[in-house]
């Protein structure tokens, strides 16, 4: 069975778009994978990337998140009016609420630190998602 995994990032999908590559290589097609953007700049870089698919804006996210197996991006995603405003409220009830297992990256802009996470380059915190996503899918 497919696992539908969603993809969300904002501003220009580069986190996204990472994370596409190593769940594309990962997953081969035994995923579905729907890039999300905030915008359509960041949802077209992670379609880019190797998704199936890809829509922006807040009524797409919030249309399609409830039925994925697995959400994952930036922890920022969680946040309304993060990514400078970019994620709205109804974007981050609809991530918060959706019954799918969400992944995050502990990476923001936002003035917040998030106590016991080390700060660590992206392809470190890309491997170390990839690790949790496979540890978690297999439940789903």
């Amino acid at each position: 069975m497919l696992k539908k995994i969603c993809v969300i990032d904002g501003q220009g999908g580069g986190i996204g778009a990472t994370l596409v590559k190593y769940l594309r290589e990962a997953y081969g097609d035994y995923a579905e994978i729907t890039a999300l953007g905030t915008n359509a700049i960041a949802a077209s870089n992670i379609l880019k990337a190797g998704a199936n698919q890809c829509a922006s804006g807040e009524n797409a996210i919030c249309r399609t998140v409830p039925a994925a197996d697995c959400i994952v991006g930036p922890v920022s995603i969680t946040w309304p009016n993060a990514m400078l405003g970019e994620v709205t409220p109804g974007i981050a009830a609809a991530v918060i609420s959706s019954p799918a297992v969400k992944v995050v990256l502990p990476l923001s802009q936002e003035r917040v630190e998030i106590v016991g996470i080390s700060k660590e380059p992206l392809p470190h915190l890309v491997q170390r998602a990839m690790e949790k996503i496979e540890e978690v899918m297999k439940d789903v």
